[in-house]
């Protein structure tokens, strides 16, 4: 397991403004370190590294317009191996040609000025400021009565927009000095956000929903969620739409995951991602108004939408190209915002990811195969060699020849639903116990390679791993996914309203049950967070069909669910909940676990922002209370997706050994 989990992650990969040079950070076994690398050789250089397995994440690394300084976030919400020390978040400051780094204050979400010379960051919702080389205390910029965030410089450095959340509202807010009073672009009863400026620093556009008001709607029909952009002028404040979404649920704002990803492009064109055709699409409108210009077309998701240097392009990456089960990978492709043509930077049997375009027309991104973990590369122009960037890094050892491909499978649940997985498994003839993978978010996506997301990068480590110890693995992607489309993803009565993703993770057992490489008798599941939701729910209901379990932060009891939506408005306060908190007790792990019989081992941090430990405080005396056979690890002071190298190993190893005890010792 450690050689499987030994390889270099990056966290994050951006150009400088001016495209010349590259930062990344990497996770090595929790040793976080930051490169950069500059035209015209890109010889990479570590420039931040840290010395111990700490807990102490890097993020919002970004490089100033002419790369003399990095400027990144270390900490987060935990600090699991600190705790005698109060958790933060701290924006740190380094020069690109050597020195120590230098704190420029408590806070995150930094943004850099045009010119370089200052950096604005959160704190505690505020927005304050520092010099870029720390030589100054930071300060508070101004008070605002909203929570502030999504800090864009205006391309002058003038001006600063940002989002003032105010509940059930929130403005665009422009501050321009200590002298003058903030301008709040076109305030309304809405939500308003996404920020951003015209390239000549004249406009701001924005994105507006509707504010969180009237009726609330019943939680088993489609979401509908319009939306518009919205352009004001900043000199005045003259604002209007100039576009606004169709009132169906595939336009609606994404309220599950995804972005609409407003870019403002050459030729007076702002850019942004729909589902309405179905699929995340890119899409074009001119800034003065009018209909929308489609750029994209297939059935394919969009994502990681990123503009060229001169404007004129988007590159992005998408689940599509000519090999068979691109559906379960990720390639590179650009389009021409004036003139819609396509062009495709990547293809293969592997995935890329963050597309970053560089000014001598160069392209940086990640790669990875089935069996090559993600690896930054640098791809020259004019059909130069592509050269990676992080090789080095790579363990000697790491057991690249070993690792299987899996193939992509599909099958279909029992109301018809086409549900795609990727299956794992050494040749040979003899049957074999099988292990079901459940993803987490739910919006999430597992491929046919290494995954973009470091939890499922480790998931499919882990995978791998069991597959060389004799197992074979189904990983599921189930509806309420991403990558197959927005009725896939949106699917109806999922989670609390029914848990109808559960009958895809059913199927799959099913699918392995007729496998003739899988003996039937011998099938666990394994997952965390909503995939630990999914493995308690397998292991309550099918205990049958689910030998044992390992549940990863899982959640147990769906009510809070059907508390939070419903929330505490005038409406909700008229209706009859009960039904509503009802089916949420029923779509629960907790309603059947009279039912469950199978083995489990329950594992979760204990300082988790995303999933309450009281699901695990609740869900070990019911365990108790029906006799079902469990062992648990609690992590002190740990988060949801662990911080800790350390952390990993230990649960992901203590994983492979309660499958072999289970279905290898006990035949």
């Amino acid at each position: 397991m450690a050689q499987v989990l030994s390889y270099p992650f990056p966290i994050t990969l951006t150009a400088s403004p001016d495209g010349r040079a590259i930062v990344y950070a990497v996770d090595r076994q929790g040793l976080r370190s930051i490169w950069v690398a500059r035209a015209p050789q890109y010889i990479a250089r570590e420039v931040v590294a840290a010395r111990q397995d700490d807990g102490i994440d890097f993020n919002s690394v970004m490089l100033d317009r002419n790369a003399t300084h990095v400027v990144y976030v270390r900490g987060g919400s935990s600090d699991p191996d600190a705790s005698t020390r109060r958790p933060r978040q701290d924006v740190w400051s380094v020069g690109t040609s050597g020195g120590k780094p230098t704190l420029l204050g408590e806070g995150h979400a930094p943004a850099i000025s045009a010119d370089g010379t200052r950096v604005a960051f959160e704190l505690r919702a505020e927005v304050w400021s520092a010099p870029i080389d720390g030589k100054a205390r930071a300060r508070r910029l101004f008070y605002d009565l909203g929570r502030d965030s999504d800090l864009q410089w205006s391309p002058k450095g003038d001006a600063l927009a940002f989002v003032s959340s105010r509940g059930d509202h929130a403005f665009i807010g422009v501050y321009r000095g200590p002298d003058k009073e903030i301008e709040f672009l076109a305030p309304s009863v809405t939500h308003d956000m996404e920020p951003r400026w015209s390239p000549d620093g004249t406009r701001v556009a924005f994105a507006r929903t509707p504010g969180d008001g009237g009726t609330v709607p019943s939680p088993l029909a489609p979401t509908l969620v319009p939306w518009a952009i919205w352009v004001a002028r900043v000199s005045d404040g003259a604002a209007k739409a100039v576009w606004e979404s169709p009132h169906t649920a595939r336009a609606s704002f994404p309220t599950q995951g995804g972005d609409v990803d407003l870019n403002w492009a050459a030729g007076n064109r702002i850019v942004f991602v729909s589902e309405m055709d179905n699929w995340p699409h890119l899409y074009s409108v001119s800034a003065a108004g009018g209909a929308a210009t489609l750029l994209t077309r297939g059935a394919y998701a969009v994502g990681g939408v990123a503009l060229s240097g001169d404007l004129r392009s988007v590159l992005y990456t998408a689940n599509s190209g000519t090999m068979p089960a691109d559906i379960d990978r990720s390639h590179l492709y650009s389009v021409d915002v004036a003139t819609g043509k396509t062009f495709t930077l990547s293809s293969g049997s592997g995935s890329q990811w963050w597309p970053t375009p560089l000014a001598d027309g160069s392209l940086a991104y990640v790669s990875a195969t089935a069996q090559q973990p993600p690896l930054v590369m640098l791809e020259r122009p004019s059909g130069q060699a592509t050269r990676t960037l992080d090789q080095a890094l790579l363990p000697r050892d790491f057991p690249t020849r070993q690792l299987v491909t899996p193939r992509d499978v599909t099958f279909h649940a029992p109301d018809g639903t086409l549900v795609h997985g990727q299956f794992f498994a050494q040749p040979g003839s003899a049957r074999r116990p099988a292990i079901v993978f459940v993803h987490g978010g739910p919006m999430r996506e597992m491929l046919l390679t290494w995954n973009p997301m470091d939890y499922y990068s480790n998931s499919y480590a882990v995978n791998q791993y069991l597959v060389s110890r004799g197992f074979a693995v189904l990983s599921v992607n189930y509806r309420s996914g991403v990558g197959y489309g927005h009725d896939f993803h949106y699917a109806l009565k999922t989670g609390w309203t029914g848990a109808s993703e559960y009958q895809d993770v059913l199927a799959g057992a099913r699918w392995l049950q007729g496998n003739a490489l899988v003996d039937p008798s011998r099938i666990g599941i394994w997952g965390g967070s909503w995939g630990g939701y999914l493995t308690a729910l397998a292991l309550a209901r099918n205990s049958d069909v689910f030998k044992a379990g390992v549940d990863f932060s899982g959640v147990h009891d769906l009510v809070h669910d059907a508390v939070d939506y419903f929330g505490d408005s005038s409406s909700a306060r008229l209706m009859d909940l009960k039904p509503w908190f009802t089916l949420a007790w029923d779509s629960s792990p907790d309603a059947s676990i009279s039912t469950w019989r199978s083995p489990v081992l329950v594992i979760q941090g204990d300082d988790d922002p995303d999933v309450s430990f009281h699901q695990l405080v609740d869900l070990v005396p019911r365990l108790q209370q029906y006799h079902v056979p469990y062992e648990q690890i609690v992590l002190a002071d740990e988060v949801h997706g662990f911080l800790r190298y350390a952390s990993w190993l230990r649960t992901d190893e203590a994983t492979a050994s309660f499958f072999e005890r289970h279905f290898f010792q006990a035949k």
